[in-house]
Parts: C-alpha cells; sequence; structure tokens
C-alpha cells in the first residue's frame, strides 16, 4: 500500500456530504476514491467529485445503498482495499462489516461484534452496566409485549421514552406523557423502527425532566488505545433530531468532563472498540449523566470536534483501519476555542417542519475561512430528491469563545441563499439569537420552550411590501420599438416618465402573505408607493445583489435574488417571495376542495386510521405517510363524514395525490 501503509483505493458506500468530505480527505492524501450511486443520484456531486463511480441500483435506498452484495461487488470491480461506510445505511450493520472481511477488503469501521454489541441497546445497556457505566432507570428487556411493557411504564412512572432498540437518529422514539398515550406512541415507534431498521424491538426508560444531552467522541486503535476527544452538547432537538450542536459543552466542570471522558473511554473498551465511535449521555440538571447509547461510527456533527481540536477523524479512520496507531495520545489532546454546527435541511418550519423537494436553481453559502466551514453534498443546479435525508449541508463556525462563535453562525446563517426548496435556514438564525441558546439554558425541550421567539416576525411587512412594489416596477418591460443603441431614449426608460408629468402605475403583487394593489410612480431609484390610503417614499440602490433600500426615513439592507420573473427579498435568512399578479389564471379554482386531503409531499403511506363512514372533526388523525425517514401524521382540515381512503397502506404516493375524501360538515 502507499502513503505509509494506507490503502491505495477506497469506495465509499454513502452518499451526500459524508461521502464528499471522505473523497476530499483522500484526495488529500493520495488515495483514489470510487463512489456508488443509485439512479436518483446519478449525476450528484460525490459522483462528480470521485475518481471513478458505479451504479448499484434504483433510488429507493433499500434497492441500492443497503444493498451490501451490490456494493462488495461494485469494491471487488473497482480493486478497491478498503470500504468507508460513512454514517446511516449500512455503517452500523455488523453484517457487512462480516461480509466484507469475508471478501478481503477492510471495513473503515469498528469490529462487527462491537457493532453488534452496541447495536442492540437492550444488551448494551446491560454491557455498560458490568462495565460500571451510569444507567438511566428503565426496562431493557427481551419480551415486547404491549400490556407488559405499558406495565413496566407504568412502574416506571410518567413521562417515559420509548425507544427503537437497534435505532438511531431520532427514529422510533416517542416521549409519553401518560398511560392512556401508551398503546398509541407504542405502535407508532414499533412501526416507524420497523421500517427504518428492520427491528420493531423497544425499549422503556424514564424520561429525565430537562435534560442535556451530551455525547463524548472516543476512537480506538488496534493496539489497545482508546482515547476520548472531548464532548459536544447536541440538546437542541427536535422531534429527537440534532438541529445545534457545539462543542465543548458550555458548563462543563473540569471534573465532569474527567468523568464523562472516563465513562466513554471504559465503554469503548468493554466492547473492544477500534474506530470512530460516539458515546451519548443523558446529563440532568444537578449535573448526573447517564448512559443513553453508544453510535459505531461516525457522527454528523463530528466536525465541531474537529475544529476544538485541530483534528481530521475521517484520516483518524483511515489510518486505525490501515492498522495505524492512534495519531494522538490523551495528554496531547486539548480543546481550542468554541464551535457551533447547525443543519441546513430542505424543509418548511412554517408547515410543521415539511420536507421540501426539488432542484436547487440557485445556492450559495457564506465564504469559507479559518472561522467558517461548509460541509454539503449538493450544488446549485442538484435536486433534492424525496428518496433520502433532506439535508443542503452542514454550517459550521469557530472562534475563541462561545460568544464570538455564535455571532458568526448567526452571520453566516444569513448569508445562505437557496432558490427551489424551502430551507429551515430562517428558523436556524433566530434558533441560535433565542434567549435560551444565548445565555446559554440548554435541554432537550428548548425549542418548544421558545416557541414564541421563534416565529417569524412580520414586523416589516408593509415596509418590505412596498420595496418590493419598487423594484418590480423598475423592472416593467421596455418599449419593443425602441433603439437599444440610443442610450438618451426616452422608450428606454423604466421610471414611468411621460411627457411633462410622471404618471402614477396600478401593479398587482403577489406575496407569500397573499396579494395586494398598489399605486406607483418612480424615476430613477426614487419611487412614490402607494397602498390602503399609506404612501410611503422609496428609493433603491443596488451593490451587487445587496439591495439598500430607504422607506420613508428608515434604511434597511437585504439581499434581492431574482427566480425568473419572481423577486426575493432575503433578510435575516429569511426569504420573501414577490411576483407581478397574473389574472389570467383566476378562472380557474386555485384551492383544494375542502372536502380531500391531498399528499404535501411525496411519500408511502404507512397506516390508516380511520375507518371509512367515520365522523372526523378538524385535527382529527386520518393516515400515517412516511417521508424522507420520518413518519409524519395528516389530521383532518374540517369536520365531516369520511367518505373513503384513495390510497392503501404501503402505496408510494406523489406530492399533490389526493388521498381521502369526506362530506364536510
Amino acid at each position: 500500500m502507499a502513503n505509509a501503509s494506507l490503502f491505495d483505493k477506497i469506495l465509499i458506500a454513502n452518499r451526500g456530504e459524508i461521502a464528499c468530505r471522505v473523497i476530499a480527505t483522500c484526495r488529500r492524501l493520495g488515495i483514489a476514491t470510487v463512489a456508488v450511486y443509485s439512479d436518483a443520484d446519478r449525476d450528484a456531486r460525490h459522483v462528480r467529485l470521485a475518481d471513478e463511480a458505479i451504479r448499484i441500483g434504483p433510488a429507493p435506498a433499500a434497492d441500492s445503498y443497503l444493498r451490501g452484495e451490490a456494493i462488495l461487488a461494485a469494491a471487488r470491480d473497482s480493486g478497491a482495499q478498503a470500504i468507508h461506510p460513512g454514517y446511516g445505511f449500512l455503517s452500523e450493520n455488523a453484517g457487512f462489516a462480516e461480509a466484507c472481511a469475508a471478501a478481503g477488503l477492510v471495513f473503515i469501521g469498528p469490529p462487527a461484534q462491537a457493532i453488534r454489541a452496541m447495536g442492540d441497546k437492550s444488551a448494551a445497556k446491560a454491557l455498560m452496566q458490568r462495565a460500571g457505566v451510569p444507567l438511566t432507570p428503565g426496562y431493557h428487556g427481551d419480551a415486547q409485549d404491549p400490556a407488559l411493557l405499558r406495565s413496566r411504564a407504568d412502574a416506571i412512572g410518567y413521562p417515559v421514552l420509548i425507544k427503537a432498540s437497534a435505532g438511531g437518529g431520532g427514529k422510533g422514539m416517542r416521549r409519553v406523557e401518560a398511560g392512556a398515550e401508551f398503546a398509541g406512541a407504542l405502535a407508532s415507534c414499533q412501526r416507524e423502527a420497523l421500517n427504518a431498521f428492520g427491528n420493531a424491538h423497544v425499549l422503556v426508560e424514564k424520561y429525565v425532566e430537562r435534560p442535556r444531552h451530551i455525547e463524548v467522541q472516543v476512537f480506538g486503535d488496534r493496539h489497545g488505545n482508546v482515547v476520548h476527544l472531548f464532548e459536544r452538547d447536541c440538546s437542541v432537538q427536535r422531534r429527537h433530531q440534532k438541529v445545534l450542536e457545539e462543542a465543548p459543552a458550555p458548563g462543563m466542570t473540569a471534573e465532569r468532563r474527567q468523568a464523562m471522558g472516563r465513562a466513554a473511554v471504559e465503554a469503548a473498551r468493554a466492547v473492544g472498540y477500534v474506530g470512530a465511535g460516539t458515546v451519548e449521555f443523558i446529563v440532568g440538571p444537578a449535573g448526573d449523566f447517564y448512559f443513553m447509547e453508544m453510535n459505531t461510527r461516525l457522527q454528523v456533527e463530528h466536525p465541531v470536534t474537529e475544529l476544538i481540536t485541530g483534528t481530521d477523524l475521517v484520516e483518524w479512520q483511515l489510518r486505525v483501519a490501515a492498522g495505524q496507531p492512534l495519531p494522538l495520545r490523551q495528554e496531547q489532546l486539548h480543546i481550542a476555542g468554541h464551535a457551533i454546527e447547525a443543519r441546513l435541511y430542505a424543509e418548511d418550519a412554517d408547515r410543521d417542519f415539511l420536507p421540501s423537494t426539488g432542484t436547487l436553481r440557485h445556492l450559495r453559502f457564506p465564504p469559507q475561512d479559518a472561522h467558517v466551514r461548509v460541509d454539503t453534498g449538493v450544488e446549485q443546479g442538484d435536486a433534492i430528491s424525496p428518496f433520502y435525508d433532506p439535508m443542503i449541508a452542514k454550517l459550521i463556525v469557530w472562534d475563541q469563545d462561545r460568544d464570538a462563535a455564535l455571532r458568526r453562525l448567526r452571520a453566516a446563517l444569513a448569508q445562505v441563499e437557496a432558490i427551489g426548496v424551502t430551507t429551515n435556514a430562517a428558523f436556524l438564525w433566530r434558533l441560535a439569537g433565542t434567549a435560551s441558546f444565548s445565555v446559554p439554558m440548554l435541554d432537550t425541550a428548548l425549542i418548544e420552550r421558545e416557541q414564541d421567539a421563534l416565529r417569524p416576525d412580520d414586523v416589516d411587512e408593509p415596509i418590505l411590501w412596498s420595496i418590493a412594489a419598487a423594484v418590480l416596477s423598475a423592472r416593467q418591460r421596455r418599449s419593443a420599438t425602441a433603439d437599444p443603441n440610443d442610450p438618451y431614449s426616452p422608450w428606454l426608460a423604466s421610471d414611468d416618465w411621460r411627457i411633462g408629468a410622471r404618471a402614477m402605475r396600478r401593479i398587482e403583487i403577489e406575496g407569500d402573505a397573499g396579494q395586494r394593489e398598489f399605486a406607483v410612480a418612480g424615476c430613477g431609484g426614487h419611487w412614490r408607493i402607494e397602498n390602503a390610503g399609506v404612501a410611503r417614499q422609496v428609493e433603491l440602490r443596488w451593490h451587487g445583489d445587496d439591495l439598500a433600500a430607504t422607506v420613508d426615513d428608515r434604511r434597511v439592507t437585504l439581499r434581492g435574488l431574482w427566480d425568473g420573473e419572481a423577486l426575493i427579498l432575503q433578510r435575516d435568512a429569511r426569504p420573501h417571495r414577490f411576483a407581478r399578479h397574473d389574472r389570467s389564471g383566476e378562472a380557474g379554482d386555485r384551492h383544494a376542495d375542502t372536502g380531500s386531503l391531498v399528499a404535501p409531499m411525496p411519500g408511502r403511506i404507512v397506516a390508516l386510521l380511520v375507518e371509512p363512514g367515520t365522523r372526523v372533526v378538524r385535527g382529527q388523525p386520518l393516515l400515517v405517510m412516511e417521508a424522507m425517514k420520518m413518519e409524519h401524521t395528516l389530521t383532518a382540515p374540517v369536520d365531516g363524514l369520511l367518505d373513503a381512503f384513495l390510497v392503501r397502506d404501503g402505496e408510494q404516493v406523489t406530492e399533490g395525490t389526493n388521498l381521502l375524501v369526506f362530506k364536510s360538515d
């Protein structure tokens, strides 16, 4: 092997930003890379970056990225010596790790027995108990009778947490507040766990009130060395999915850091761990901590650890897998500064975070430097499909202390531009500015607690509409009879020039908040805008895509972007879309029939919750869809009588598909 015992060629059995990250590290080390791709990823960024790429199947993950035999065949045909599994898919599949070894390939991850030991949460709890690692009170047994599980939950005391034993990433997990909710939550957990992991086994634990989620990065080699690279705080979560992560954990004392690090190393040693892993703890308000689970892979949030320790954990993975010792000993590892990561997703925060699909017609991230890093698997022109996780990028910032890093995070989020899908950038910007996160006062209920602060602020809505009216008026079509070579021709003017005086024009604009009519008169960059009896003076100055607008005596600066004829004004990471109103389409019905329900996104029907002929009330759950690896419950839009379902359990549907009909009251 070349590169001081490293590999000559590696196959990456994953997609998205982690595949791109592994490719970048391999390129720096002079290692050739092989990408695999599904039909949906034929033109994906990781495919374009790799030295070669091999198709492994159709778009659904079960037919491509989860087909171990297809990936092994691709490795054999390409001459790869090792397989990097990334995270997700087959990264924690013990059978796949064993199949790699049987095929003479190096699996860049822990031994199969370590994956198997930690992959079953119930067995892992028992193992950790023997190793002396603190555990949360709960039931971790094999018996899965619903009545037994309910009785154990009653004995533990509510609230409890139901968790998929083979799960991760917040899937197959529900908080239950009372016994009456247990049966429904259990069924949903088991269904989601079976779909995601092929295993419906669950465990039940006491829910720690106001818990923090703190995890410790561990690394082991084949020479018996195990170290920890300190902790990450991942408490800021939505539906058990991490949203913001940071390192080091705010408020962590030296004594607690040492105790948690020691417990994490002991957990790794207990299973003979090799490679990158994460030991996750639930931490109570008093600082007491309990083992939750071990992720036997690299984590999505690993960049914050890299930035505070000055390491490349992917390179560490490659070196350890090649048989080399860990690059650093425990006493050589130190914390420098503070790092925060935000997960940028294609999802609509104003529609209960529904995933958003489409083509990224425009995509721009903040410039990268020593303080800002962007890990992404997409570029402008790429598509966000319904088949995989809707992450667009990870935005990571670093500075000398937390306050400085937080300022950089909000500034970087404000520079994210995406057209073609809805993103959570504005939600992240508001979240990073909440009192709870700024103080910080962290726990897993932070987002729920800060709901008021996380709602969009529309205080400047009239000003934005006035600016949009001025900009859209300035973009009016010029006369087709004008001479384009005559710079002084009045017919080329777009400022409402008339002989003798300016004229007021009527313009109708559609925006996120509906439709409005304006009277507009303009000359150069100066405009008079009238709406609903209120007149405003608007002055516009463009500097590239930056628009400096003065409305009366107030000056605001925003980004002004064009999506065809539509104008997007972006302020504080939040895009506001405006377009001229076209009356030609008014004859048709623009609204869905209130007696029907349509699919808000592409997905698969996993449960029909009521029988046809049942009376339903507004907000009552009717069916469950699975989309982008999460379950979404759709409810009745009005009171009425459910007439019929138009779909079957297990059916794949596209966005806009009529799902059912009912007679409204």
